[in-house]
């Protein structure tokens, strides 16, 4: 094994397939957009070389900043609410819950469904007039909470997010779960010893030994919510009235349906600039943490 690991030749040739798969389907992609965000193009025949004037227009456009505000309430959502519910439930069921294996596997079902199929699920959940959430308000006698919840503008960001977090809870509750099991036992008795409750076990040994798993799933969180797409398009097209459109929704229609390829590449720049600063910001906050402890 060593000598392998001292053979560059070896190293060479074992990361060569993977360094071409990230070279065709991620850098050259995003160079090739790169470039079309530097035309006026429409998507048929020769575009016109404009510089960064694609660029200068975003920091005038309104709908932007609103996908964007939009994308970071996500974010937030994400980090704040459906991370510390996930870690929640996986120091629940990593605790020896009753049927804990039967748990695992249903809070893990949602993520290998369709999305396409959640956002299907969940708009006849939202439905005026059949839903299943209005059904139930009506059966509690509370009809007059009864409401259309992604027509509008107050609710519909909101009833956006409750599909992302169902859908997900189960993928980051299986990593943190499976993180907590990996955690020596020799250590929670050791406290339990010293008297230490399952409260105090989870607040001051679970967690902090969790923290590289924990920075692991903020990130996927984080990146997930900055470029979420398919969920919001199913559900709401980014309507009414843009209240829930993202970046990514907005570059596909400016691409796709107003034919902007030029503006629409540079939105999907901006995209990918986003999730690599906020990375970035995510991980020297973790670091910063570290050192504190």
């Amino acid at each position: 094994m060593k000598k392998i690991l001292s053979d560059k030749r070896a190293i060479v040739l074992f990361l060569l397939p993977t360094l071409l798969v990230i070279l065709l389907i991620i850098i050259i992609p995003i160079l090739i957009s790169f470039y079309y965000s530097l035309l006026n193009w429409d998507g048929i025949g020769k575009g016109t070389f404009i510089g960064i004037k694609n660029y200068v227009s975003m920091l005038q456009d309104e709908r932007l900043f609103n996908a964007i505000k939009n994308s970071l309430i996500f974010a937030g959502l994400s980090l704040f609410i459906q991370l510390p519910f996930c870690l929640f439930l996986a120091i629940l069921v990593a605790n020896g819950v009753k049927g804990e294996k039967v748990y695992r596997t249903l809070f893990f079902i949602p993520v290998i469904i369709s999305t396409v199929v959640i956002g299907q699920l969940w708009q006849k959940i939202y439905n005026t007039d059949y839903g299943l959430l209005n059904e139930f308000l009506q059966k509690l006698g509370l009809s007059f909470l009864k409401q259309d919840w992604l027509g509008q503008e107050t609710t519909a960001l909101l009833c956006s997010f409750i599909p992302i977090l169902w859908q997900y809870v189960g993928y980051h509750m299986l990593i943190m779960y499976a993180g907590i099991k990996g955690i020596s036992e020799e250590v929670n008795e050791a406290a339990m010893i010293d008297g230490a409750t399952k409260g105090q076990l989870a607040i001051y040994i679970t967690v902090p030994m969790l923290k590289p798993i924990l920075k692991v799933c903020a990130t996927f969180s984080l990146i997930g919510a900055l470029k979420v797409f398919d969920l919001i398009y199913v559900l709401t097209g980014g309507g009414p009235f843009y209240s829930t459109e993202v970046p990514s929704i907005y570059m596909y229609t400016t691409i796709f349906d107003a034919f902007h390829y030029g503006y629409g590449s540079a939105v999907s720049i901006f995209i990918i600039l986003e999730c690599f600063v906020f990375t970035i910001l995510l991980n020297l906050l973790f670091k910063s943490r570290r050192e504190e402890a």
